[in-house]
């Protein structure tokens, strides 16, 4: 019996080591804290997002909407779903819960299935937001080529943090994982344009043209057409040679 009890303790002894050894020896990829998303994916009606207040298309929408709608079969019109919502937070600035409930209606599927989808895609502002919506990019490309300091430039020049709504209900910050812009960075999208090649200087006078309603020249504000090489050409800088260029006269 007391045989059977030290075997069992030893037994035990041994896990609890290899246990410690183990515990000992494995570490975190990452010393970060882990970040949560600003992002609520239920929904509580407020004064300004309940069911009562209505919401549909205008005429402008609705014609919109009915050359989407007649892309798909009839059978499969669901899945104009992402392009109506657009549509539709487009014409009412941002996704509410009316706008997903008429959206639903208007395609014939439960309200469910539109709630799946504006929760799941971040384009989709389930709160208002201001005029100019400005998404920062702050991956690792743009984090590079200084996106950190373009945030704190618009945090200090318009006094809200990331998340947050200016009291003129004109600008929302945010930031946005890669914008497709890496070669431009760093880079901001103010509503569905693209401003590139930012500088903190640059970041400010492009804050209050639009404050001023003032007009605005989107894409790079360096001056470098689109995507083009910074110092110039490095390539490609000879005109094209033409049809039969290398080739046999025989053929």
């Amino acid at each position: 019996m007391l045989a059977k009890f030290n075997l069992k303790a030893a037994s035990t002894t041994l896990s609890g080591i290899s246990a410690a050894r183990f515990s000992l020896q494995s570490r975190r990829f990452s010393a970060a804290a882990a970040l949560r998303s600003d992002a609520i994916f239920v929904h509580r009606d407020t004064s300004e997002n309940n069911p009562n207040i209505p919401f549909e298309f205008n005429s402008k929408s609705m014609d919109e909407a009915q050359k989407i709608v007649a892309k798909y079969p009839p059978q499969y019109k669901k899945a104009a779903m992402i392009p109506l919502l657009h549509l539709a937070q487009k014409q009412n600035g941002w996704t509410s819960i009316s706008v997903m409930n008429y959206i639903a209606k208007f395609l014939q599927v439960p309200p469910m299935r539109v709630y799946e989808v504006a929760t799941f895609y971040t384009m989709f502002n389930r709160s208002p937001v201001g005029k100019y919506f400005l998404q920062v990019c702050t991956t690792t490309p743009c984090q590079l080529c200084g996106s950190s300091k373009i945030v704190e430039t618009i945090e200090n020049h318009l006094g809200i943090k990331v998340g947050e709504t200016t009291s003129d209900k004109l600008f929302t910050l945010v930031e946005v994982e890669c914008a497709g812009a890496c070669i431009n960075a760093p880079v901001i999208s103010v509503n569905d344009d693209y401003f590139e090649d930012l500088t903190p200087e640059a970041t400010v006078k492009l804050l209050d043209d639009l404050k001023a309603g003032n007009a605005v020249n989107r894409g790079p504000v360096s001056g470098r057409n689109n995507c083009e090489p910074q110092g110039g050409l490095t390539s490609l800088t000879t005109p094209p040679t033409g049809p039969g260029f290398m080739v046999r006269d025989d053929l």
